[in-house]
């Protein structure tokens, strides 16, 4: 069997808006490309053909996409660890006094936010 002639060049040019959405941030553009990621790759499989040549570049920038979806993963954990401690910070303080004793300092909790000029 062949591979539909216009499904190899349509893949292709997906993982590379693909990694161009990651790159940039955009991850609002990677749920359409899903989609139409699983609709490409069923009509790969449904050709049956397993050419290793033909295949191995789309197989490579699959594996590198992949690395930058871990890559913006582990991106939004990190930030989002990151507010949680601000938000802790913003309640309480945990810090030293001058003997070394832990000291625990009450934070605000009026719920407003300063605007400063």
């Amino acid at each position: 069997m062949s591979i539909d002639s216009a499904v190899l060049p349509a893949l292709d040019d997906l993982l590379e808006r693909e990694r161009a959405a990651l790159l940039s941030g955009r991850f609002d553009h990677l749920a359409p490309l899903l989609d139409e990621k699983a609709r490409l790759i069923d009509r790969l499989n449904a050709s049956g053909v397993d050419e290793r040549a033909t295949l191995d570049g789309l197989r490579h920038k699959a594996i590198r996409n992949q690395a930058l979806f871990d890559g913006a993963l582990q991106g939004v954990r990190r930030a989002s660890d990151r507010i949680t401690g601000l938000r802790q910070l913003h309640h309480a303080f945990e810090t030293y006094d001058e003997t070394g004793r832990r000291r625990l300092i009450g934070g605000e909790t009026s719920g407003r936010m300063e605007k400063r000029v």
